[in-house]
This record gives C-alpha cells, structure tokens and sequence, in this order.
C-alpha cells in the first residue's frame, strides 16, 4: 500500500486502511472502493490522505505500534471520560473515580502490552480520523508515545502507569474550552487565548478532583505546556521545575499536534516536527529527552513517496533503528518519468551518495 494525498485520490481506488470515527470506530473500512462523491466527503471531513492498495507496493504494510483494536478501545475509553465531562453527565461519586481511574489504567496497560511486544521501536502513525476526533485520537497517539519514552527510561511499573494515565488525560481540561474556541480557524484574540490556557489548570482540578489517579499523572495536565527555558504557563516553572513526566508529554503533545491536520493549518511532515523540536532543545524542551524521543520516530514512514536527489521518485518500504534518515526506498518511477518495468529496491544506508530531498 502506500499514501496518496486526498487530492491525488481516483475514482476506483481501494482503500488500504480504514478512516475512523471520533470515537475509534470505522467510518469507511479497509477495502471500500473509492468514488467521485465518497473522496469529496472524506475531503469534507477534514481527512488530508488516504492508504491505498497497490499492485507494486502491496507488500508494503506500515505497522502501527499498538493493534488496531487496542487503538479503538483506548480511544472509545478517552471519548467517553471526555464527551461525558462536555455533556455534564460524568457523576462525582468514589465508585465513578474508581471505574474510571481503573480503566484507564487498564487501558494504558493494553498499550504498553502492544509495545513491549516489538524491539527496536520506531513511531509510525498511521491511524487516519475526522478532524472532530483530534481531540480524543491526539490523547492516544500522545500516551503511545510518552510509554515508548518510559519504556525507554526504564520507568518501573508504577512510573509508566502515573504516566500513561497522565498522557491519556492531559487535555481533559479541553472539554471546558468553548468549541467556538477550541476549533477557531483564524488566530484567537487575546482574550480567546488566556481562556485557551485556562485548559491547564482546569484539567489539573478536574482530574485531582474526580478520578482515581496519581496526583503526578494529574501534573501531566497542570505543567505540559510549560517550557523548559520557563516561558510557558500556568506558572513559569523552568528546567528540573517541571516534572519528568510532563516534559515528556510536552514533546509527545507538540510531535502529534504538528504531523496532524488542525483547523487552521494543514499537517507539517514528520520531518519537520523532528526539526522543530531539536530547533527547540534547551530553550522549550529538554533536549536529552528530545534525542531520546526523535530516536523511535520514523522521519520518513513507510509508505510515504519521496524524491530523491537523483530525481527518481518512490515509496518507503522499510525504515532502520539508528538510520532514520536512511529508509529502504522501492523506485518505481525513474528519474525521466518512466514508470519502472519492474520496481526495485534501493537501501539509502549503503547508497551513501543518495538521499530524500522530499515526501510527496
């Protein structure tokens, strides 16, 4: 399979992955076949990209990190806490705060088990939803991120869990962000933009108030958009000020929220969030933690089609620990425009004289 950009989609293409619901489950499935009025809607809904099958890269599948299914419950988990908290209905009681703290933790668990399962870790984000569904889908893709960076600090098991239900939850403060706010296309103004921050602070009461959680997984909420060089907020806190695990939820939160599609901006490339985050190490983010985060993430991801500086043009079909840069590409069009008979395979690790100049 490989990605084509919802405007390069045709008529008559299949679909390779599924597109999903704000709530984790199935829009269109995997295999529909695509049409005129299905790629306009699809379009309409916020969604940029589409997988698609392909004669010459069908052998080419990007694993997610957790299992598809592990994916759906742990978002169907953070749309229910957070829609039942927009709605009003979530009730202040011990048996809720001890439901609900338990299933998350429950949940948190069932993605470190999918982790822990694969050596070697390298991000590959492939999960595509509605932009109504950032929200809830951003809160999983953050929490997959930040257990991969405490599996690789070698936090024990209460460590993982005060952080992985912190990630799960750090935006909780979000549903008492007006929507009109919250989803806002153009720049807010100053007053929008203090209600804005106001998140930080509510989501810390709402979760040391009503769940059955750590009070550090709660700082998760409070501290992750403070900066390391103390220019962010709530409080300022600078360097060692700000707690571990909310400097790791930090890095995750801006990684996630820069390769997705926002109501006011198109997705940046994976690439380019890894470059903003080294641009911003020491000064917004630690930057030992940034090294070790930028170790697991895939700069190109398989799939993706990119130029080489040779002019040929092809799909990622292999990415290697320690060489992020340096993915396995399958050529298929040469650098003339002619689609290759038989495509072939170039390893850009041994090809030293070759390299990406862009993803297409």
């Amino acid at each position: 399979m490989r990605v084509k950009l919802i405007d390069s989609a045709e008529e008559g293409d299949f679909l390779a992955r599924p597109i999903l619901l704000e709530n984790g489950g199935v829009l269109v499935g995997a295999g529909v076949r695509l049409t005129w009025p299905l790629i306009k809607r699809v379009k309409e809904l916020g969604i940029d990209r589409v997988y698609v099958e392909d004669d010459l890269t069908g052998d080419i599948v990007p694993e997610d990190v957790v299992s598809e299914e592990t994916r759906q419950e742990a978002v169907a988990a953070v749309h229910r806490a957070m829609t039942q908290i927009i709605d009003g209905t979530l009730i202040k009681s011990r048996a809720a705060d001890r439901e609900i703290g338990s299933v998350f933790r429950n949940v948190f668990n069932r993605i470190l088990r999918d982790i822990s399962r694969r050596s070697n870790v390298m991000v590959n984000l492939v999960t595509l939803h509605t932009t109504d569904g950032y929200l809830f889908h951003h809160a999983v893709n953050v929490a997959i991120l930040a257990g991969i960076i405490g599996l690789s600090k070698g936090y024990n098991q209460q460590q993982l869990e005060e952080l992985g239900v912190g990630a799960l939850l750090f935006d909780i403060g979000m549903t008492r962000v007006p929507a009109s706010i919250r989803d806002k296309k153009g720049p807010l103004s100053c007053e929008e933009r203090l209600e804005m921050q106001r998140h930080a602070e509510i989501g810390f009461d709402l979760l040391r108030a009503r769940f059955d959680i750590s009070l550090l997984s709660a700082h998760c909420a409070l501290q992750h958009h403070e900066r390391f060089d103390g220019l962010g907020y709530p409080r300022g806190l600078k360097g060692g000020e700000i707690h571990e695990y909310a400097q790791i939820v930090a890095i995750a939160d801006v990684y996630d929220a820069l390769t997705s599609v926002r109501p006011y901006r198109n997705r940046h490339k994976p690439s380019e969030a890894i470059e903003y985050l080294f641009a911003s190490g020491n000064a917004q983010f630690d930057i030992e933690l940034v090294r070790l985060f930028c170790r697991h993430i895939c700069i190109y991801p398989v799939s993706t089609t990119v130029m080489l500086n040779t002019g040929q043009i092809g799909v990622v079909s292999a990415n290697h620990p320690g060489s992020v840069q340096r993915p396995t590409v399958r050529i298929l069009r040469e650098a003339d425009g002619r689609a290759v008979g038989a495509p072939y395979e170039i390893d850009l690790r041994k090809e030293l004289n070759v390299t990406i100049i862009s993803s297409l």
